[in-house]
């Protein structure tokens, strides 16, 4: 198993679903897990569950797209070990699907807002103690949707996309830092919100992989725990798609 021991991890939207899986897989991994989100209930059970399962994982409530609440986070988990080792950015927002047309201007500035801008909050806040460890790994979670068209999700398929830029040009200046900045651009995975087995989109996400099946959160947790590893100590800005194909077609 990849060894995150000594390391010290922030999960964005780490109460749920993918985040939920990442949390969890880098506590597995050995690391202390601080997960930030904004849903008390949900977040507090992931975090008890980790400690229950002999794991280390504290709850840290926040709004990413509030600069303060990234600087609290950020300075909570780097406090108890005076380090902060491994970033993942995987809050985003998706309300509805919409086409140009159709998106409200409120669903384009949430997006960018959550997404995009929560992104930048957090790895500027990481970096202030990354920069002088001379070492780190900030993992952006993006989408299949950033290398494939897919219909009906202009907002969230373009904040998607420009975390792709966001991540080559940080890994670009902080790379003399030793610090490493990758994204995973996860296919279809089955989530809360999902649509369900047997319905259309989901009949038409399957028919798009090559292997024929939808992911699994776990799947997208296996990959964020190599990239936050010494195993990938010489892998950065790189666009990791865990797709089953789907971008590959």
């Amino acid at each position: 198993m990849i060894d995150l021991r000594d390391k010290v991890a922030v999960v964005t939207g780490g109460a749920q679903g993918i985040g939920r899986a990442i949390s969890e897989a880098f506590a597995q991994a050995g690391a202390s897990v601080f997960i930030a989100d904004l849903d008390d209930a949900m977040g507090a059970a992931t975090a008890s569950s980790i400690c229950e399962r002999g794991g280390d994982a504290s709850f840290c409530h926040a709004d990413v797209s509030i600069e303060s609440d990234a600087v609290a986070v950020t300075q909570q988990a780097a406090a108890k070990h005076n380090r902060l080792d491994v970033l993942c950015n995987n809050a985003a927002y998706l309300a509805q699907f919409h086409n140009l047309a159709d998106a409200p201007i409120e669903e384009w500035e949430r997006c960018v807002s959550v997404s995009l801008m929560g992104t930048r909050h957090f790895s500027r806040e990481a970096l202030r103690w990354m920069i002088p460890q001379r070492r780190g790994s900030i993992i952006n979670i993006a989408s299949v949707q950033s290398l494939a068209g897919a219909r009906d999700s202009v907002a969230y398929s373009t904040v998607k996309t420009a975390l792709i830029g966001f991540t080559r040009s940080v890994a670009y200046d902080y790379g003399p830092y030793n610090i490493r900045v990758n994204a995973i651009c996860p296919g279809a995975i089955q989530t809360r919100i999902s649509p369900k087995p047997g319905d259309e989109l989901y009949n038409r996400q399957v028919a798009k992989t090559f292997l024929g099946r939808v992911g699994q959160p776990h799947e997208i947790g296996g990959a964020a725990v190599f990239l936050a590893s010494d195993a990938a100590a010489y892998i950065t800005g790189t666009v990791l798609a865990v797709d089953g194909g789907w971008s590959a077609m």
